[in-house]
């Protein structure tokens, strides 16, 4: 090896300008009885605590595209852990099946808060994470799990939405929320979008640090590139979805007071 050569080495080596390594492992564990399979994603250049961020799945479960979102949260300084709400090899692909797997859930909140809570509590356990720096965000039916979740009264600082879910059967439940929340709302979706008003009323009415951000012409579904009209109304939208993970990013620096994250 030339002087040169081992000089530019120690060089890279001595300013911290070798590429980061992000680290992706399948995690088993459990609620109750009930085996999960979650997946976990750090960049091993940090040293130290740093932020959690719990990432809820949409209704066909956990798969590549919260994959994706939890290796991009890792990039950003963040340790990411996607919960497994249905249960491990639960991958449901048909509109029916996937309509009937997470029916179980929305129709059974206690259960709901049990699974999402149980995600939660396996990324605490993780000892990259601060335990007092902990947020959530979810998509779609993953929306439904990260308000589930903050109504439980999960010490979260922040929870996000992207064309999630906003139906309460317990408003009451409201004010055990102790999080601030951005809801990433696409204007022209047709399964959630009338569920705003309500929502935002509630919210007031307990009290609640939260935000709405809609995104003319955006559909349901705005986020995933695989949404390409399979179901009449879920679309992917390139500008929203840019735009709503930037206003993610802004809104867990302010609420987590961190200059570090990206």
């Amino acid at each position: 090896m030339t002087k040169w050569l081992v000089a530019f080495v120690l060089f890279a080596f001595s300013t911290g300008s070798v590429e980061a390594k992000v680290v992706t492992k399948t995690v088993d564990y459990k609620d109750g009885g009930k085996v999960l399979e979650g997946y976990l994603a750090y960049d091993d250049s940090i040293q130290g605590k740093r932020p959690g961020i719990l990432v809820v799945h949409e209704w066909n479960g956990l798969g590549h595209f919260i994959q994706s979102k939890c290796e991009e949260l890792a990039k950003l300084g963040y340790v990411a852990f996607g919960a497994d709400i249905y249960g491990k090899g639960v991958r449901p692909e048909k509109v029916e099946d996937c309509m009937a797997t997470s029916g179980i859930y929305y129709k059974d909140r206690k259960l709901f808060r049990e699974r999402v809570n149980a995600g939660l509590d396996q990324l605490k356990q993780n000892e990259m994470a601060d335990p007092g720096r902990l947020g959530a965000i979810g998509y779609c039916f993953g929306g439904a799990a990260v308000l589930e979740l903050a109504r439980s009264g999960a010490p979260v600082k922040g929870v996000v939405t992207f064309h999630g879910a906003l139906d309460n059967p317990t408003p009451a439940d409201d004010k055990n929320i102790k999080a601030k929340l951005l809801i990433n709302q696409g204007g022209a979706d047709p399964f959630t979008l009338k569920s705003v008003p309500g929502f935002k009323k509630e919210m007031k009415a307990a009290g609640v640090d939260f935000k709405v951000i809609t995104y003319p012409g955006a559909e349901h579904s705005f986020t995933n590139p695989d949404a390409k009209g399979q179901l009449k109304g879920a679309l992917y939208n390139k500008s929203a979805a840019e735009k709503s993970w930037k206003a993610m990013r802004e809104f867990f620096k302010k609420v987590f007071k961190s200059q570090t994250l990206s």
